[in-house]
């Protein structure tokens, strides 16, 4: 998983470089989310396998530049990064369909979603897409079939 954290901020790094050469590593620290620390450490790194250059701009400015071979891993970054989104995407999708199969097989019409994390809603957005798709309809309250999200994870629970 380390692996994965390092690969998404190298594109994230490589993106922002590319959209602001003088940006600085308190703002590329700022836009990720990590102490500035974090962000000297991959950009030595990035500097050392020749995906980025550093130029002197000012006398306390620096400049980074990516060179062509961090053009082409920026894009290829980016394209393991959508395929894996996809994957996520197709695996998710199968589960929340499968369980939803055996929620019609048990009699229901309706689901409620519950959501049990902060932040983006993908996944509760895969499963009200898959009961649209299942013509299931999607309950605020009452008993029934209840998908629970958490985080990656969907788990049904069937109540009589």
């Amino acid at each position: 998983m380390e692996q994965s954290t390092d690969t998404a901020r190298d594109m994230l790094l490589l993106e922002h470089i590319e959209s602001d050469p003088d940006i600085t590593q308190a703002s590329l620290a700022d836009n990720l989310g990590v102490a500035v620390g974090t962000v000297n450490w991959h950009l030595k790194r990035l500097v050392s396998k020749g995906y980025v250059k550093v130029k002197r701009a000012q006398r306390r400015k620096l400049r980074y530049i990516i060179t062509p071979q961090g053009i082409s891993l920026r894009a290829r970054l980016t394209v393991e990064y959508v395929e894996r989104s996809m994957q996520l995407y197709r695996q998710t999708r199968q589960q929340v369909s499968d369980l939803l199969d055996q929620v019609v097989d048990a009699g229901h019409e309706a689901v409620r979603i519950e959501v049990q994390q902060q932040g983006p809603d993908d996944i509760a957005d895969i499963c009200r897409l898959t009961c649209l798709e299942k013509g299931l309809e999607i309950s605020d309250n009452g008993a029934g079939a209840l998908l629970r999200v958490r985080g990656h994870k969907v788990l049904l629970e069937l109540e009589d």
